[in-house]
């Protein structure tokens, strides 16, 4: 009897052991991004990422795209960062943001949901969402749900309804759509709640309940769940107090909450709709959001998710990607979508060489031709591309090979398709001369170091919202070193952190010592900081130097200052406006204007910005950019003056630099001169649309810009000769 009991008690602890590995098990498992695949007694490692995103507030930008990465750093967007499913044909509103994928419990199924808006009719404009369902990523069928019409006695009064997202509630079998949700009525403010789905995701069959809420009674929106650690963590943002991303967790997804303390986010900025994704074959877990007023993502890393490190400079994306999630996925489902979406225009693209200015790759894929630009100090006997190595695809050769004596031809395979042969070139152009985005340049020889500079816009970011400066250093005018950040905003200027534009910069020598005076545009008004080397460090003023608009100008910025010093006089004086050219004296400390020489330049009906002064045989040239910087006909033009404070005599053929389209160059603007000392020799610097992409991207042209230099001449009167914008850029230059 004794054996008997004995048997059945080890019975017993064997089964509730079992029944607490099982569950433990269960809630390890992260619900929304597995590592292991299981279906039709299969086992599919995911060695490969799906990123599904859109990417910004126009229209045609609220639609879903995809990327794939191998690793989870490195992502590439597929079918050129255009769309892969059109919102006009799931959408009712014509516009979908927000997107959440999920790989369901077979293994084999996805679900994606996302908000049905154009958030151009209004932020309180949407009532709905979207979802959607696949079997392969690539055929997806797709259903539009208003929350009103649906729950009409409970709902009927929403306003909005936000970034849904899925997940298996295996409490009940059944999948849980969650999203945020505003009715209508004072005192209502933004909560998360909850419903499930019917067995073919095509509806919601339960009618919404709360799930989680601020307890500071403030809006909480962009709620993410995942499944680890024995817990369900919630990731969210709150809005009205403590702004950012803050975590809660749970045992059951609609049990209790515990909010965990602190903001989980790693930076000051505004930011919005995370995302938390585990590294296939690791412990490490990515905790991604949208820094949306930054016009970027930010990537974090964390063991534990409470504790995140910032690993920015080991992601590269080719896209500007807003709110959006990461899905681990298997080779075979990465080939298939490759299979699709990719193509040999791509895979060109990806070439990733040091020696490459990436953004300016070309690729025709009519001729079948490739060119790739390369830096001037480039072995062109013996040069790598570099090509990614992009799942499903290969490409022959995948080495150095000589370009030196011309084009190379090049067999790219791709899986499922037929291969395509391309002959690519290397060429060594000089524009543009910064590799990468920025713009609005002023150029600067220090005869303290005997070298040239620049002070660019740093570009490249959604709605010009960089918050930074930079500065490069060359002895020639065509080898370009980054000297790194000299000034960060929030950081080295306390009363602005947004909009770092159009800088200028000079340099001034008192005493036998140098001193040198950057004026700056910051949250749309003009700053000042002071250093002792052209590279820095500045130091700010504390204070904006001009905070509003001149009296009796009632429309415009003060934006794009112009700093001049009046060979004839020693004077200097500073310039700036959008909508109107605005002129003052410094006083002599350099960082105060004298108020009463104020003056409104008179220009004429082309002047919208960007003004830049320099003196030549007894002339004043005051240049202004007409037109958006987000149009390609963008361009500058040019007054004469026998005064450094006016009035003009504007000549009949005034342009200075414009548009070229047989050779692709759209956009040319904004610009600062450069005299080499001793010499009548000039060049004009000057910023463009990106090359090639630009002309494509609509209004994003105008924030992906680039630095490029030119020749400028002067006809016999004085006047200035027009540019003839280049690729190929000026030669070498030695000062002196």
């Amino acid at each position: 009897m004794v054996f008997k009991k004995a048997n059945i008690l080890l019975c017993i602890i064997y089964i509730l052991s079992a029944l607490t590995f099982v569950q433990a098990k269960q809630l390890s498992t992260t619900s929304n991004s597995r590592n292991t695949v299981t279906a039709d007694s299969t086992r599919d490692t995911c060695s490969a990422y799906l990123f599904v995103y859109f990417t910004g507030n126009q229209k045609q930008e609220e639609q879903l795209r995809f990327a794939l990465s191998r690793d989870g750093y490195n992502f590439k967007a597929f079918n050129q960062d255009k769309p892969v499913i059109s919102s006009d044909k799931i959408s009712l509103s014509g516009g979908v943001r927000d997107p959440h994928i999920l790989r369901c419990e077979d293994g084999k199924t996805f679900y994606m949901v996302a908000t049905d808006m154009v958030s151009g009719k209004g932020w309180n404009s949407n009532r709905g969402m979207v979802l959607l369902k696949s079997t392969d990523l690539v055929n997806w069928t797709s259903t539009a749900i208003q929350i009103p019409s649906v729950f009409p006695k409970e709902f009927g009064d929403v306003i909005r309804v936000w970034a849904p997202q899925t997940i298996y509630d295996p409490s009940v079998n059944k999948y849980m759509v969650y999203f945020s949700m505003l009715k209508s009525g004072e005192g209502e403010y933004d909560k998360i709640y909850y419903s499930y789905a019917n067995k073919d995701f095509t509806a919601l069959e339960t009618t919404p309940k709360q799930l989680f809420y601020n307890p500071n009674k403030t809006a909480c929106i962009d709620g993410d769940i995942v499944q680890t650690f024995g817990q369900y963590h919630l990731f969210y943002k709150t809005e009205g107090t403590e702004n950012g991303i803050r975590k809660a967790v749970s045992d059951k997804l609609t049990g209790e909450w515990k909010i965990v303390d602190g903001l989980m986010q790693q930076t000051s900025n505004p930011v919005e709709g995370s995302g938390v994704f585990k590294l296939n074959n690791s412990d490490d877990w990515i905790l991604m959001y949208d820094m949306y007023t930054s016009g970027r993502y930010q990537f974090t890393k964390s063991r534990d998710l409470e504790h995140f490190k910032v690993i920015d400079t080991d992601v590269t994306m080719d896209f500007h990607p807003r709110h959006g999630t990461v899905l681990p996925i298997t080779a075979k489902e990465a080939d298939r979508l490759t299979s699709n979406w990719i193509t040999a225009y791509d895979v060109f693209e990806s070439a990733n060489s040091k020696e490459l200015r990436k953004i300016n790759i070309v690729v025709d894929t009519i001729a079948k031709k490739v060119c790739l630009p390369v830096a001037g100090s480039t072995n062109l006997s013996s040069f790598n591309p570099g090509f990614s190595h992009i799942t499903g695809v290969s490409i022959e050769p995948d080495k150095a090979v000589d370009f030196s004596n011309g084009a190379v031809k090049f067999t790219v395979q791709i899986a499922g398709k037929k291969p395509e042969t391309y002959k690519v070139e290397a060429v060594k152009n000089h524009n543009p001369v910064l590799n990468g985005f920025y713009a609005d340049p002023e150029i600067l020889y220090s005869e303290k170091t005997k070298k040239f500079y620049i002070y660019p816009t740093s570009d490249g970011f959604t709605n010009w919202s960089g918050n930074y400066f930079k500065c490069f250093s060359s002895d020639n005018l065509v080898n370009w070193a980054d000297e790194g950040v000299i000034i960060q905003l929030g950081k080295d200027v306390t009363w602005a952190n947004r909009n770092a534009w159009a800088p200028c910069i000079i340099e001034k020598k008192t005493n036998g010592t140098y001193k040198y005076y950057y004026y700056f545009t910051a949250a749309q008004k003009i700053g000042v900081a002071v250093s002792d080397n052209p590279t820095g460090p500045f130091v700010d003023s504390g204070k904006p130097l001009i905070d509003k608009r001149p009296e009796g100008v009632k429309g415009g910025q003060n934006i794009d200052p112009d700093v001049f010093e009046d060979p004839k006089t020693g004077k200097c004086y500073l310039y700036w406006g959008n909508g109107f050219m605005a002129g003052a004296a410094l006083n002599g400390d350099m960082v105060s204007i004298k108020q009463e020489t104020l003056t409104i330049l008179k220009t004429d009906s082309t002047f919208r910005e960007g003004t830049y002064v320099f003196y030549r045989n007894g002339i004043y040239y005051f240049m202004w950019s007409e037109g958006d910087t987000r149009s390609e006909n963008y361009r500058v033009r040019y007054a004469m003056s026998d005064s450094p404070l006016g009035a003009f005599t504007i000549p009949e053929n005034n342009l200075v630099i414009a548009k070229d389209e047989a050779a692709g160059i759209y956009g040319t603007g904004h610009n600062s001169v450069l005299q080499i000392p001793g010499k009548d020799e000039w060049y004009i610097v000057y910023h463009r649309f990106n090359y090639p992409k630009g002309i494509t991207q609509g209004d994003a042209a105008g924030f992906n810009r680039e630095v490029c230099i030119d020749k400028m001449e002067f006809n016999t009167d004085g006047s200035i000769k027009r540019v003839q914008p280049t690729h190929k850029g000026v030669n070498a230059v030695k000062p002196k």
